[in-house]
């Protein structure tokens, strides 16, 4: 099977990215949304990361540092070859096409990336209605940060072609995507989309087995838990406990920037999946009514221009 027609269904941080990256690799791109009005969110999104990518590719020409792994995968480029970049950047954003239909979005996919909130019951309904519109041989993974696949195989109605493909943030700079399938996914499907991940100009990182949180978020999540614990429970501030990393690990940025980029929405989902969350005495109980209260007020991250930071 060769990959065309790729679909992503959700327009947030990283379906947006997820959804440009494939279009600017060359890939026949829509994304699918539940309303107008996320369709409507969804395009500022775009906006920005090809203005991203474009502004990115620009400063290539002069400056060495400026190299973005994902957006191309050879590091002496002409200014013609990073020109015509731009336009791969300029026409990918223009050509993918967003739909709340399932049947436009579905039909003749080769690839359908799941990129929806990380909420199970949400999760399930939408696997449960795009399996009455997906082709029979169409590969679906998912990009859930922590849920494993096992969880929703049985509601896709193709354990065998399902698996995840978690990719980090800001993928056109950190390039990574994490293949991991679950007992019941077949090693032809797993090959496939481990080619899909290279041929988006991303390192497949292959995992032999389960595990809740792949790689990255096995590593980060405890880490950005522990901060917001600190926060929660008074000991610190936002900023002092940044200041507190990146001084002493010489890190780029701390806890709290990385959360506003990953977004409160998607660590508000996170900690909620926590049964102590429902205690307010509790510290997940507290990081929840502190993520909650950010979110409520229109606060939830750098794609909103505030997050714990203004942008």
């Amino acid at each position: 099977m060769t990959i065309k027609k790729v679909v992503v269904a959700g327009g947030g941080v990283l379906g947006s990215q997820i959804a440009l990256q494939s279009a600017y690799c060359g890939f026949d791109v829509t994304i699918w949304l539940r309303s107008e009005g996320s369709i409507e969110r969804a395009k500022p999104k775009l906006e920005r990361f090809k203005n991203i990518y474009v502004d990115t590719l620009e400063k290539m020409k002069t400056d060495a540092n400026a190299y973005c792994r994902g957006l191309s995968k050879k590091t002496d480029l002409s200014d013609s070859e990073i020109d015509e970049l731009k336009q791969n950047a300029e026409d990918a954003y223009n050509n993918i096409i967003l739909t709340t239909s399932y049947d436009e979005a579905a039909s003749g996919a080769d690839l359908i990336i799941e990129a929806i909130a990380e909420n199970p019951e949400q999760k399930i309904a939408f696997y449960q209605e795009l399996a009455k519109h997906m082709d029979e041989e169409t590969i679906l993974v998912t990009n859930s940060s922590t849920l494993l696949p096992s969880m929703f195989a049985e509601y896709t109605g193709r354990p065998e072609k399902y698996l995840s493909l978690h990719f980090a943030n800001t993928i056109w700079e950190n390039n990574t995507a994490e293949v991991m399938g679950h007992p019941g996914t077949d090693q032809k499907y797993y090959d496939e989309v481990a080619q899909f991940a290279e041929d988006i100009n991303m390192i497949p990182l292959k995992l032999k087995k389960e595990q809740p949180g792949y790689i990255l978020n096995s590593l980060l999540v405890p880490f950005l838990s522990a901060a917001e614990a600190l926060l929660a429970n008074d000991v610190a501030d936002h900023e002092t406990i940044d200041k507190t990393w990146i001084l002493a690990t010489g890190a780029p940025a701390g806890p709290f920037h990385i959360l506003d980029i990953v977004g409160l929405t998607t660590a508000y989902n996170i900690i909620i999946m926590n049964p102590e969350a429902q205690d307010p005495n509790t510290t997940p109980g507290k990081i929840a009514k502190m993520l909650k209260e950010k979110i409520d007020s229109g606060k939830t991250g750098i794609n909103a221009g505030e997050g714990f930071y203004k942008y």
